[in-house]
Formats: structure tokens, C-alpha cells, sequence
């Protein structure tokens, strides 16, 4: 059977597969497909995972390094929304970050297109495009090289990015989002912007190193995942952002809802970046632990990441909802949960 006769096979039979929807974005996308009374199924390496407890879906249990388990989980499947990544700022072996990230976005789509998906989300990052780093909104238009991405986990999204849309050109038909900094409830492992909202409630926060984010509510990403589903161009990129602050604002947001302090003293780039190196030697070489102060994150913060959204805004039908109300409903699930 070609793939053309498979998608009018599967379009009698509409299934929809995520992966990753154990994590923040992809529990949130799930979320939306069922309120959309969409039949749901979920690739996990934990069928029992607790994020899942109580949805109604199917699981698959499987893993993006296992192409056979991915046919399994593709198996009758139209559309897939490819969620899952390997979110860390430092990995003490990175090998295994491009296994999941770039190897396993390579299988997944091989199997999509083997098997005549007809519709492809790839959930991509905006740490992929350009962005002048000066306080200018980066766009999906934005010149950018493998040589700017800093650390591990962009350089494999920025590969698998590559990666996605090659298959788009040779005819799976995909699109692409490009989430910013999604905040929120059910960051259950946090990322490491829950981390710091963590931090924050557990007054680890005395200081700060000052950049700038583009933030966005975790439902409105998994928003605009199905309006690219919907009303994306095949190849295209779609940022999925709302708004810029920069750190100490984002921080002064935080004490307004939780009602802790925020922190007072700005600390300079270099000696920070020092420190980092060398909590990321003990965490490396002695301790095995992951760093307070991965050396990524701290290069990272030379540049204010700020984007336009103006193209899922126009094209997509983005809707957004304000980020003061993203953070205070992030502090009362961590609170909740026991997190701080």
C-alpha cells in the first residue's frame, strides 16, 4: 500500500498519537486533543506514569530508539503531534541527548512516513532560531548557523529541526512549532524554569543573574500545537511565545502572586560563569549530580531570548492568555503538589 492509499485508509479510522505526553507540553497537548473528543494514544517508555493517571488514553509503551516499537505505537494512527525531547541543560554523557532528540525524531519520522501519517506536528524550541541577543524579537525568519546554538540540547533540536523538515520536502507533511518558555501547571519534573519558580518559593533565590525570556501559558502552547495541526503550511515555523520580561520582572511577578520576596541583588556575567564551571567539574568529576549552575544555562543568559509571535498570532489564530496568571497558577500547582 503507497502512502497516499494509507492516509485515505487511516482517514476512516482517526487516531492520534503523542509522544512525550507524560511531560509538560505533551500532558497539556493531550489535554486539549480529548477536550476535542479526539481518541488519543500516548507513546511512554512508563505506561504507568502518573502524569497519565486518569486520562483517558491509550498508552504504547516504546521508545523513539526503537523503531519497532514505534511502528507499533504508529499503527493506525493519522495524525502525531512529536512531542518528546530530552529537556536538560547538562548531561554528563551527550550522546544519549542525540539519540532521543536527533536519532529518534529520525525513526519517528521515517515510521510516519512509511505508514502514511497525513499530518505531522514537530514540537521544535525557539532556542533553534536567530536572535540578536540585544533585546530585539528573534522571528522564525531570523538568520541562525549551528555554531550559535549553545549546549547540547539546542544544538540536537537545531539538528533535528534540520532533520524535520527534510522530511517535509520529501513529502511527510509537517509543520513545525517553536515554543518559548512555556510556564503553568503539571511541571511535574520541573523544567528548568519550574526549577527556578521552585527556587523561588524556596527562598534559594537571594540574587540573579539578569536576562531576558519569552514567556507563555503551557495550555496555550498545546493550543497552538493543534491550530498548526489545523492551519499550519506544510514546512513552516510557527513561534509559539506571548510575552518578553526580563528576569528581574519575571521575579517581580513571582512575589506579586506568591507573596515572597524577590530578589534584590543583580549579580555580574563573569564570575557567575566561573562559578558555573566549577560546580559543573565537582558535578562531573566528583559527584555525579547535576549542577546548581549548569554552564549552559549561565551562557545562555548573555542573551535576551525574546521573539515575535506575530505569525502564529496572524496565521495560526493564537490566542493568549496573560502570563501573570501562567505563573500564579505555576506557584499554586507546586504548592500544592509539595514542591515549596
Amino acid at each position: 500500500m503507497t502512502p497516499t492509499e494509507n492516509r485515505k485508509t487511516l482517514a476512516n479510522h482517526p487516531k492520534t498519537l503523542v509522544t512525550g505526553g507524560s511531560g509538560f507540553v505533551g500532558r497539556a497537548v493531550v489535554l486539549e486533543l480529548l477536550a476535542q473528543k479526539r481518541a488519543v494514544r500516548v507513546l511512554a517508555r512508563d505506561p504507568r506514569h502518573p502524569a497519565l493517571e486518569g486520562l483517558p488514553v491509550e498508552v504504547a509503551q516504546g521508545d523513539l530508539r526503537d523503531r519497532a516499537s514505534l511502528d507499533a505505537a504508529l499503527s493506525g494512527c493519522s495524525r502525531l503531534f512529536h512531542v518528546a525531547a530530552d529537556y536538560r541543560l547538562w548531561v554528563p554523557h551527550p550522546e544519549e541527548m542525540y539519540a532521543i532528540n536527533v536519532e529518534g525524531t529520525r525513526n519517528l519520522l521515517a515510521a510516519a512516513l512509511a505508514q502514511g501519517v497525513d499530518r505531522v506536528v514537530y514540537t521544535s524550541t525557539v532556542g533553534t532560531l536567530g536572535n540578536p541577543g540585544d533585546g530585539t524579537p528573534g522571528t522564525e525568519a531570523t538568520p541562525v548557523s549551528l555554531t550559535e546554538m549553545v549546549g547540547h540540547y539546542k544544538r540536537s533540536k537545531f539538528l533535528a529541526e534540520r532533520l524535520a523538515l527534510d522530511f517535509a520536502s520529501r513529502g511527510l507533511p509537517l509543520v513545525v512549532v517553536n515554543p518559548s518558555t512555556p510556564v503553568g501547571p503539571w511541571d511535574w519534573r520541573p523544567t528548568p524554569t519550574g526549577q527556578i519558580i521552585v527556587d523561588f518559593l524556596k527562598g534559594r533565590m537571594p540574587a540573579y543573574l539578569e536576562t531576558g525570556l519569552n514567556l507563555i501559558h503551557v495550555a496555550d502552547v498545546a493550543r497552538g500545537h493543534l491550530l498548526a495541526e489545523a492551519r499550519g503550511q506544510v514546512a513552516e515555523k510557527y513561534i509559539l511565545g506571548h510575552e518578553n520580561l526580563s528576569l528581574s520582572r519575571i521575579f517581580q511577578l513571582l512575589a506579586e502572586v506568591s507573596g515572597r520576596p524577590a530578589p534584590r541583588f543583580r549579580l555580574p556575567y563573569w564570575p557567575v560563569l566561573a562559578m558555573a564551571y566549577l560546580n559543573e567539574f565537582y558535578s562531573t568529576r566528583i559527584s555525579g549530580k547535576p549542577p546548581r549552575m549548569p554552564v549552559t544555562a549561565i551562557r545562555m543568559a548573555r542573551k535576551f531570548m525574546y521573539f515575535n509571535n506575530a505569525k502564529a498570532v496572524q496565521y495560526l489564530g493564537l490566542t493568549l492568555t496573560p502570563v501573570r496568571q501562567a505563573l500564579a497558577e505555576a506557584v499554586e500547582w507546586f504548592r500544592e503538589h509539595n514542591y515549596a
